[in-house]
């Protein structure tokens, strides 16, 4: 058994700063006490809580660090706040520098939050796949927004680009607001022209719709001809939830009902859909006992103004509860924060297209109304070839268990033969013209670095690589037309699709084969990272503002930022951004202080 322990040899103040251990047998460890090391530890343990300034003035903790460590030194909260906006700086850096050195295109997601304090935050978030193949989010900038304007949105964020030394985008993901249009129209306006290099393609593939909008569009549309009978239920668990006697009361009609159910009943938010869902999938489970509840509590029927659920109401209760469990199911796959999700997109979407052709020719009128609703709105924005962004579909073809065939398959599912044809070759057009944009990209630098290896990929012999783009690209295709090895894009797409099975790991596999595809593994990179939500699942239907929570609301914009992001950068693990969670609590406080508050 290995044992441990600790030796203080002497008495004096300098012996209390240095302690032998001794481990296992006769192995000797020396441990010297670092006041300015623990100093740091003490601030990330601030930051990552989230506790107050404060908390290290408080008396359980100073006793605490009496006992643990009576050399180090006692600080006031007003230290700690310098101390968080000097490990800010120092974490800014670090991030930097791994910008600086990843040489590839960035994927960016952007959201505003008004505080109740009628302050406006923005949160540009950088999302990317490192040389290793791990996924990255952090959160590049919390900042202040002067207003809402679409203009004055792009100029933040390419404030904030410039501060970052980004000059290469892959896309921008934003809400469906007007304004968020005019915003990415400014960016590609501007950056289009003074750098050629800045947007891939142009700029054509640059804005990135978030899922999560839309889907609370679509659904909100098809929930309007049954508001009344959502309505209902809801009053009727209103009722139930609303005393400890009406819960007494619930419960016994429960038993005599003989329901061995144990979920507890909740209440929606008008503003998230997938809170109506949830709720409904519990409420007809009890449905009988409500009815119960109707006869044996007198109380009842007056209290939700005679507007009891009817049999009708919970029969189309658990008609839309499997209507919703498609999208519900959808979108916990689409918005997570930790897992490639464009790749997800196109199977996803395409199932709720499907499902939605399905309901609306259901000989059901009331089924087949809200589903043709819905799929009006879903032609708003998906609904032909022109509106799709066709890096998700090049996500597709880029799992290698599914390729381009399987995309044709899809579509020819649900489109006739020669919209197929079409979609397939502007899918192929723009594969191309994103592979020969890389082997130019590539070979530059390869020349620029004195090799050629690239060059050697795309059949490019070693002294002909030149600085010219477009002389390069000629000089390629000369040589495909003229029977030369087949590209990489050829070679992959004629191998052989890999199984599909549920834990597979599509990072993993071009981390593995990148060497067989040494350009294509680059846009696989880029194309992969691209996110298709601008919200995490939490709160994805979120619909209204997300504030910062009652502490952080009492600071300025400058320690707000300094706190969510080195929080988010100091996490930067497989783990969920709890910073993000926290933000999901709506309008819930109400301060009026502008200022630094070290309180609580």
């Amino acid at each position: 058994m290995t044992t441990a322990e600790v030796t203080v040899t002497g008495t004096n103040d300098d012996d209390l700063n240095t302690q032998s251990t001794t481990e296992g047998e006769g192995v000797m460890v020396s441990w010297k006490f670092d006041e300015e090391l623990c100093r740091q530890t003490l601030t990330k343990m601030i930051i990552i809580d989230e506790l107050p300034f404060k908390f290290v003035e408080r008396e359980g903790f100073r006793y605490f660090l009496s006992v643990l460590q009576p050399k180090f030194k006692l600080l006031s909260r007003f230290t700690v706040v310098r101390d968080c906006l000097a490990l800010y700086a120092i974490e800014k850096k670090k991030l930097k520098t791994l910008v600086s050195q990843l040489n590839q295109r960035i994927c960016f997601t952007t959201d505003i939050w008004t505080s109740i304090q009628n302050l406006s935050y923005m949160c540009l978030t950088a999302n990317f796949i490192d040389k290793n193949w791990t996924l990255h989010k952090r959160i590049l900038n919390f900042c202040i927004m002067p207003s809402h304007k679409g203009k004055e949105i792009g100029r933040v964020v390419e404030t904030c680009l410039l501060d970052w030394g980004i000059d290469k985008l892959c896309t921008l993901t934003v809400d469906n607001a007007s304004s968020n249009d005019l915003a990415v129209a400014y960016l590609k306006e501007n950056k289009l022209s003074r750098n050629v290099g800045f947007f891939l393609l142009g700029g054509e593939c640059f804005h990135m719709r978030c899922c999560a909008h839309i889907l609370n569009l679509i659904v909100k549309d098809g929930l309007s001809d049954v508001n009344g009978s959502i309505v209902r239920i809801r009053e009727a668990m209103k009722y139930v939830r609303s005393s400890p006697q009406r819960g007494e009361r619930f419960q016994a009609c429960v038993k005599r009902e003989n329901i061995t159910f144990k979920s507890h009943l909740c209440l929606n938010v008008s503003t998230r859909w997938n809170s109506t869902y949830l709720m409904l999938e519990v409420a007809v489970k009890f449905q009988k006992t409500f009815e119960r509840l109707e006869d044996d509590d007198i109380q009842f029927l007056p209290e939700v103004n005679n507007k009891a659920p009817s049999s009708t109401d919970w029969e189309y209760a658990r008609v839309l509860i499997v209507f919703l469990k498609k999208i519900y199911d959808a979108t916990n796959k689409l918005f997570g924060s930790l897992y490639v999700t464009s790749n997800r997109y196109f199977h996803e979407v395409l199932g709720i297209e499907k499902s939605l052709n399905t309901w609306s020719k259901s000989p059901d009128i009331w089924l087949s109304n809200m589903a043709t609703k819905m799929k009006i709105k879903f032609d708003k924005y998906w609904g032909s070839i022109e509106k799709v962004n066709m890096l998700v579909v090049l996500a597709v073809v880029l799992d290698p268990r599914y390729k381009l065939k399987f995309v044709e398959f899809c579509y020819s599912q649900l489109y006739s033969i020669e919209m197929v044809h079409n979609l397939s070759k502007k899918v192929m057009d723009t594969f191309n013209c994103i592979f020969s944009e890389y082997v130019k990209f590539h070979a530059f630098t390869s020349s620029s670095s004195g090799t050629s290896n690239i060059a050697n990929e795309v059949g490019v012999d070693d002294g002909n690589v030149e600085d010219d783009f477009s002389s390069l690209y000629i000089k390629c295709k000369i040589q495909k037309e003229s029977s030369t090895p087949k590209s990489e894009v050829e070679k992959y797409l004629e191998e052989a699709c890999e199984d599909v099975v549920p834990e597979f790991d599509i990072l993993n596999w071009w981390k593995v084969n990148g060497s067989r595809y040494t350009i294509l593994s680059e846009i696989a990179r880029d194309i992969l990272a691209v996110p298709v939500s601008t919200v995490a699942s939490e709160s994805a239907f979120s619909t209204g503002g997300r504030v910062l929570d009652q502490f952080r609301s009492s600071l300025t914009p400058k320690l707000v930022e300094c706190l969510i992001c080195t929080q988010d950068w100091l996490q930067a693990s497989p783990t969920p951004i709890d910073v993000e969670e926290k933000l999901e609590q709506l309008e819930q406080y109400d301060s009026d202080v502008t200022t630094v508050s070290y309180s609580d």
